[in-house]
């Protein structure tokens, strides 16, 4: 199109400016197709999740006192350090215990504060008091936690149907399926639900250990002679047997644990193996245990992993990620007897919101064009259709560049924002529709027609989505678990609604000039038959 003198055309708002600056412009047709296509771009990159990940975080103190006892520990120790504390911004609350020769205290910090500063904050402000604590104390301990990466996102329950394999080879395979997950970009923990740790057990025959005149302070004394760590005598068994012991990383074998000398009887040594079974096997003190009942009501032991990501990466792809690889293993473990079923996928629920989301958009999409063209034409209605992409374009780009994620409340504010989007593309569409059917403006020339159309509604247009954009704006103030909950709503809302207008100032008057231009002899080409 050439460019054509529009400098006599007199405007007084925004919107005429815009309209009159694009309406011959050779880049406002590149404009167009960069919008959908950064729009676009935005919708496949963005990182997708079901809910927004909030972070909740604290730390806990841990401050070991030997021979203190707890009203000491709580005054000389507890108060002081609570005190120094409060001087940190962004600790919500503290909460403290004192007990014989340890005190704890926990802290929260306020919600969508900078985890790792305020972590550093607390170790620093421990450091510089440790002159003002009892001399006797040991080395405090900090440890953050963190909730917001604790929350899976998938979860795979291993099983087995026929025992191939022993339960410590069973939980060996998948600790090394573990260790593949965890080097998956954005996954950030990986832990095991249901599962036993494998050990060394050795059962102790009562009746035997009577026999050779020994007493279990004798056995746990030569075991503890090569073991690391040694847990505490459990109860007797219904066969006469007692659990002793598990050891960890101490041998290498059961023939190491058999060969045990644990005492000397008539000048002979006596060996673990002559007083108890030793065996290979998992820590039979613990009683709990997950089992898995499938459709068919065929119920197995098994052991679930959980998978947490990282905070604002992608859902989509870390579960895609880990789907992947157990794909790449399933021959291996169906050799071996193992079976998986992926018990969780927030991943796979997220990209379907999403995907629906897209579907429900074209769909509303073809019902507003549908509907504006009973009541304006169904070219103005092609012309309002566009705007809805483009304007759901810009605000999925503008939230992909601020690294917020696609998930449910971000889908909510669009939803909401998406009746009002077509809102300042009615208005102008329609009042250029009257306009070009009005008889004062049958010989008036058809571009500044479309400007005075343009201008003529921008004032009240940018008052009535100001008006809007104001009541979103103190949702973004709303403090706590629903201010960061609901942020993504005065983040989005008024950024489409801005948008909107925009596009409906720059848009609407280009795409009528191509659409609904006149003949020359200033008959209308949507009144044929009043002309005739």
């Amino acid at each position: 199109m050439k460019e054509k003198d529009l400098s006599h055309i007199k405007v007084t708002d925004y919107a005429g400016k815009l309209a009159k600056n694009f309406l011959y412009n050779p880049l406002t047709a590149v404009l167009a197709i960069f919008l959908l296509a950064i729009g676009y771009m935005a919708l496949e990159v963005t990182p997708r999740e079901e809910d927004p990940q909030i972070s909740i975080s604290g730390g806990t103190i841990i401050i070991p006192a030997p021979g203190l006892k707890p009203k000491e520990i709580e005054k000389i120790i507890v108060e002081p350090l609570e005190a120094r504390l409060k001087e940190i911004k962004g600790i919500e609350h503290t909460y403290s215990m004192s007990m014989d020769s340890v005190a704890v205290i926990n802290i929260m910090y306020f919600i969508g504060q900078d985890r790792e500063i305020s972590n550093l904050k607390i170790y620093d402000k421990v450091m510089q008091n440790m002159d003002q604590m009892p001399k006797n104390i040991m080395q405090p301990l900090i440890k953050p936690f963190d909730i917001d990466i604790d929350i899976p996102i998938v979860g795979v329950a291993f099983y087995q149907k026929e025992n191939k394999i022993s339960y410590p080879k069973f939980l060996e395979t998948i600790e090394n399926i573990k260790k593949e997950i965890k080097i998956i970009d954005g996954v950030s923990k990986t832990e095991f639900k249901g599962a036993h740790k494998q050990q060394y057990n050795v059962e102790v025959d009562l009746a035997k250990l009577k026999g050779y005149h020994l007493s279990l302070g004798q056995i746990v004394n030569g075991i503890k002679s090569i073991a690391i760590r040694v847990p505490d005598v459990k109860a007797e068994t219904p066969d006469n047997k007692l659990v002793v012991f598990g050891i960890k990383n101490a041998i290498d074998s059961i023939k190491d644990v058999q060969n045990i000398i644990v005492a000397q009887y008539m000048g002979s040594p006596i060996y673990l193996k002559d007083v108890a079974q030793v065996s290979d096997s998992i820590d039979k003190q613990r009683k709990q245990s997950a089992q898995i009942i499938l459709k068919n009501g065929e119920q197995y032991k098994q052991i679930t992993l959980a998978i947490s990501k990282l905070a604002g990466t992608n859902a989509v792809s870390v579960a895609d990620g880990v789907k992947e690889l157990l794909q790449e293993n399933k021959a291996r473990l169906e050799k071996l007897g193992i079976s998986y079923v992926i018990t969780r996928n927030y991943g796979e629920r997220a990209d379907e919101a999403v995907n629906e989301l897209v579907s429900h958009l074209l769909i509303t999409i073809a019902i507003i064009a549908v509907m504006l063209a009973f009541f304006l034409g169904w070219k103005e209605s092609i012309i309002v259709t566009f705007t809805v992409p483009a304007i759901l374009a810009v605000t999925l780009f503008v939230a992909y560049m601020g690294d917020q994620t696609i998930n449910r409340i971000t889908l909510f504010a669009l939803l909401l924002s998406l009746g009002l989007l077509v809102d300042a593309a009615i208005i102008v569409i329609e009042n250029i529709h009257r306009h070009m059917h009005s008889h004062e403006s049958e010989f008036e020339d058809i571009d500044e027609l479309l400007i005075k159309a343009t201008d003529e509604i921008g004032a009240p247009t940018n008052v009535a989505t100001l008006a809007i954009i104001l009541t979103m704006v103190p949702m973004a103030f709303v403090g706590g678990m629903m201010g960061e909950f609901m942020k993504p709503i005065p983040l989005n809302v008024p950024v489409a609604l801005m948008a909107s207008l925009v596009i409906a100032y720059i848009f609407t008057p280009y795409l009528s000039k191509k659409f609904l231009s006149r003949s020359q002899d200033g008959s209308h080409i949507h009144n044929k038959k009043e002309a005739k």
